[in-house]
């Protein structure tokens, strides 16, 4: 036997891992859609065609693409993930979402792993962490190649799916196993920086959750500035180097998302769900929505009710 042979080759490694988590996301993927799982932060998800492009807002989460393809925006700026991706999100950002290739013999089939971040400072602080080299560079979105070791993780994430008793405790061990491979990749240096006190991307990352949490209110830079401990300059320059917008675009991005969710879901009228989310003026949240979404909200709210209905049919 040769050398080869016996050490393995690592891409043959990669594609094997990634048939089995393929098949692992399969299995409990039955049906069109996102499903979520007994693991905590574990969700699965299965997509047999492509989609219209749609908005929506990331967590701090992981992704990893076994199979298909899936374009993600941010404020124009692309990432396609792959089935060799994973793809990377350290702080709650709006994006564009689109479904490129998925068919029924072959859907796109991918896990996501929502990021506890107390549980990445926790590995931040173990002294045998290796570092990386250089400062952490782009935006809050990352996108990186799966490598064997990620890929074993989640395997063996998704395979105690199988034995619901064991999940409370190794689900904690094997997603702190995951959160620690994607630390040693590039990738993760911008999530490195953003979960230790003190650099300005874990400031600027306190001002984003203010926002999100208080996006209702009126937007004080000043005041936000205090709450990232910044200059109001600095925050400008280090939340558009995070998001690829200003403070100000985000609000409004998180605003229109919310509205939108108001009315499709609790089936509020478009003039509620404007001064809900914080407008002062109906007509400026219209032409704001319809820019943002395409369409005027009543007409976008009953496009969606309308392909929600057939997706779930064709299904």
């Amino acid at each position: 036997m040769t050398k080869q042979k016996q050490d393995g080759d690592p891409k043959l490694t990669v594609v094997g891992l990634r048939k089995i988590l393929a098949s692992r996301i399969a299995a409990h993927t039955q049906s069109v859609g996102e499903h979520s799982t007994a693991i905590p932060g574990l969700i699965l998800f299965r997509q047999t065609g492509p989609s219209p492009c749609y908005r929506a807002t990331f967590e701090p989460s992981i992704g990893v693409f076994v199979q298909g393809r899936k374009l993600i925006k941010l404020n124009g700026k692309e990432y396609l993930c792959d089935g060799s991706s994973f793809l990377l999100t350290s702080i709650d950002v709006p994006v564009q979402s689109q479904i490129v290739e998925a068919s029924k013999d072959v859907p796109l089939l991918s896990m996501l792993q929502r990021l506890d971040m107390q549980v990445v400072g926790e590995l931040l602080s173990q002294e045998d962490l290796p570092e990386l080299d250089g400062p952490a560079h782009g935006s809050a979105l990352a996108i990186g190649e799966t490598t064997p070791g990620i890929l074993g993780a989640c395997a063996r994430l998704t395979e105690i799916l199988d034995t619901p008793e064991d999940i409370p405790f190794l689900a904690p061990l094997i997603q702190r196993e995951i959160i620690y491979r994607v630390l040693r990749t590039r990738q993760g240096a911008r999530l490195r920086a953003i979960a230790t006190r003190g650099d300005l991307s874990h400031k600027t990352a306190r001002a984003i959750a203010w926002l999100k949490a208080n996006y209702t209110k009126p937007l004080r830079m000043e005041e936000l500035a205090v709450v990232a401990r910044m200059a109001v300059s600095t925050l400008h320059h280090q939340f558009r180097g995070l998001t690829a917008m200003s403070p100000l675009q985000f609000q409004k991005q998180l605003r229109l998302q919310a509205a939108r969710q108001r009315m499709l879901m609790h089936g509020i009228d478009a003039t509620n769900a404007a001064y809900e989310v914080g407008y002062e003026s109906v007509s400026q949240f219209s032409r704001e929505y319809s820019r943002y979404f395409g369409q005027p909200p009543i007409r976008d709210v009953k496009a969606l009710r309308g392909a929600s209905v057939s997706a779930t049919s064709d299904s």
